[in-house]
């Protein structure tokens, strides 16, 4: 069994000692850092911080020599990547009106039944939306994984098994953030979902979002765009029952008391945990509070978060 620890972002605060020290962590500690892509090496901060020896799994720069040596899969990639843009942009349309609607019925007074109904029909139709999506997503990978078969394609297979060898030795896995989408195609080449099988993982940001079963991107108050939290991709789903909200407090207009439990309504029953700085999520088994652990309220609030 997995013991998979969330944490806070790490850049202006960093717990990630703290918490290596408190589990019983003394060994080597394998890094994925290839959500930064090119600034993959740029890992001195992180090992000064940990006080431990540290190896850099170099998985965006391992993934660029598969891809050097075998054309094949690397069209394959490219192909399947442009379909999931496709399929996301077909989403978002429809995404956009269906939720318009739900907040629309959510301001109204629920008092009323007939109200009450038409707010559930309505959140009900933003699932219904995004599990058929996720449905795409999920169907769109298995067809490359079983037309392409990357495990079993030698430039990969080597290096997986040296990763597993890596990873076998050390004493905990730390899954740094960067670019979601990027991490995850990396995890999911490499089958991280078979390789971090039973180990001590800690994750903070786009790393803990990639673990999950559903990746879901947010932002209230986004620079362009209509703000409205989307489902990504299917995560490696090394956890379940959680969804991932880094800077929940930055990107979350968490003064909105109808984002917030139209959000915490929509991915129930998950836990909506705001990976906050400082904040810790503990998973063994089932999901239990660390340090500051916060969560959002179908009420429409921010609540902590307590082992049931």
């Amino acid at each position: 069994m997995n013991r998979v620890f969330f944490l806070g972002p790490q850049r202006f605060r960093p717990t990630l000692v703290a918490t290596l020290d408190r589990i019983g962590v003394e060994g080597t500690v394998a890094a994925i850092t290839a959500g930064w892509q090119e600034r993959e090496q740029e890992v001195g901060e992180l090992q000064d911080h940990i006080h431990r020896e540290l190896i850099n799994l170099r998985l965006y720069e391992r993934a660029e020599e598969v891809f050097a040596e075998d054309a094949e899969l690397r069209d394959a990639v490219h192909e399947r990547q442009q379909w999931l843009r496709e399929e996301q942009s077909l989403y978002r349309r429809r995404l956009a009106h269906t939720l318009n609607a739900a907040r629309e019925v959510m301001t109204l007074d629920g008092r009323d039944r007939f109200v009450r109904e038409h707010r559930q029909a309505a959140i009900r139709a933003v699932r219904t939306l995004d599990r058929q999506h996720l449905t795409r997503v999920r169907r769109i990978h298995a067809e490359f994984e079983e037309r392409m078969k990357p495990s079993r394609r030698p430039a990969v297979a080597a290096q997986r098994e040296q990763l597993q060898e890596v990873i076998g030795a050390a004493s905990a896995v730390a899954i740094a953030g960067g670019h979601v989408a990027v991490l995850l195609n990396r995890l999911r080449l490499f089958g991280f979902a078979q390789l971090l099988a039973d180990r001590v993982v800690v994750a903070w940001s786009a790393g803990a979002m990639a673990l999950t079963g559903r990746v879901i991107l947010f932002h209230d108050r986004p620079p362009q765009g209509a703000g409205d939290a989307e489902v990504l991709d299917a995560g490696l789903g090394l956890v379940d029952g959680i969804i991932a909200l880094p800077h929940a407090r930055r990107r979350l207009d968490l003064d909105d008391p109808v984002r917030v439990a139209l959000m915490a309504r929509r991915f129930s029953p998950d836990l909506p945990a705001l990976l906050d700085v400082g904040s810790e999520f503990v998973y063994d088994g089932s999901w239990r509070p660390g340090e500051s652990a916060r969560k959002l309220s179908r009420r429409g609030g921010v609540v902590e978060f307590k082992h049931s």
